[in-house]
């Protein structure tokens, strides 16, 4: 085939037409662009998943987008403040959870910001008890609690690390009424400040995550530090995306026995207690709509492409887009679900 300075022209404009969409969608946007996330830390996974989509995305639209780990308070009020589109934001669960809980700083979400796609789950929300503890698994802790023994339970309250602790009190409630109030609260801060709440003997169980804290099941049981999960809340749909060989010493069936089915914390009669920590976008309700468009139509190609999916299963994430409009539906229906959990509980209290 001969090519001619026509051919050549006729193929680079047909190139330009394939990249128009993107390309007049990217000129709409700030060229720099600020991410805040609901946490202060820069090694969570948080910070750690935001940074991937992050960097997906500024590759995609040609902007520079950086992660600034400010706190949920901070993020919110950030973004509250910007209508212009150089501010958006990645959190998980915890934006409505503390809503529902009343925590100072969170408003309700979907009424005060405008939710946007969701693009990860982390599966590894779970609850351990030191190696020589008693309690073998949930099903102990649910039938000492019936039997009058108080359960101490640390959490840092309002969000992802209490509902699983609500979704006890619950369960013991269903199971014996009245004996919720054997299941109590330690509040602490921070994972570390739940891991020295077992070692100093306050808690009986904590809330944790299989990224922190499966190095402490691999411990000899005689180390002070070693620890065993009893319960991981993720559905056993999620975790079976994990990788067979899991994380550390804990293989994905490993896993799945610490999950519904085969741990069951009951949630009615007939269906039993799940969580998958999910992120999420957030923006300011008063942005420019095809900003958010731009954003959403960039995170389905480059899931279509399928290189971030590999990056987020070697970070131990689930990969999981949602356009914005699926994503709004699902968080929603999420949101009322577990909100009847915490007024089931607290009409009990």
């Amino acid at each position: 085939m001969k090519f001619t300075r026509r051919t050549l022209l006729a193929a680079v404009s047909a190139a330009a037409m394939v990249a128009a969409p993107l390309a007049a969608e990217a000129q709409n946007l700030p060229r720099n662009m600020r991410m805040v996330i609901g946490s202060k830390s820069t090694g969570g996974d948080t910070y750690q998943n935001s940074a991937i989509v992050a960097e997906a995305l500024s590759e995609k639209l040609g902007i520079n987008i950086k992660v600034d780990a400010v706190g949920a308070s901070e993020a919110f009020k950030a973004l509250g403040r910007d209508k212009r589109g150089t501010t958006i934001m990645i959190f998980h669960d915890q934006s409505y959870l503390g809503n529902l809980y009343g925590v100072s700083g969170y408003d309700d979400p979907f009424a005060n910001y405008a939710v946007g796609p969701t693009v990860a789950i982390n599966p590894g929300n779970a609850y351990l008890v030191p190696a020589d503890s008693p309690y073998q698994s949930m099903e102990d802790i649910l039938a000492a609690a019936e039997a009058g023994t108080r359960v101490r339970v640390a959490i840092q309250p309002g969000g992802v690390s209490e509902i699983g602790f609500s979704a006890m009190k619950n369960a013991a409630k269903l199971r014996a009424p009245g004996s919720e109030e054997n299941i109590v609260a330690v509040n602490t801060g921070s994972q570390s400040d739940k891991n020295q709440a077992m070692w100093d003997d306050l808690a009986d169980v904590i809330n944790g995550s299989i990224q922190a804290n499966e190095q402490f099941t691999q411990l000899d049981p005689s180390d002070e530090k070693a620890m065993r999960f009893v319960w991981i809340t993720a559905r056993p749909a999620t975790l079976e995306q994990a990788p067979e060989a899991g994380m550390g010493g804990t293989t994905r069936d490993d896993m799945l026995s610490f999950a519904s089915p085969e741990t069951s914390v009951p949630v009615s009669d007939s269906a039993d207690f799940t969580f998958d920590k999910e992120f999420f976008f957030l923006f300011n309700k008063d942005m420019d709509p095809e900003v958010i468009d731009a954003i959403d139509g960039a995170l389905a190609e480059i899931f279509e492409e399928g290189k971030i999916q590999e990056r987020q299963k070697e970070a131990f994430f689930i990969p999981n887009y949602l356009s914005t409009e699926d994503a709004q539906a699902h968080l929603n229906e999420k949101r009322d679900t577990y909100k009847k959990v915490i007024e089931d509980i607290s009409s009990g209290s």
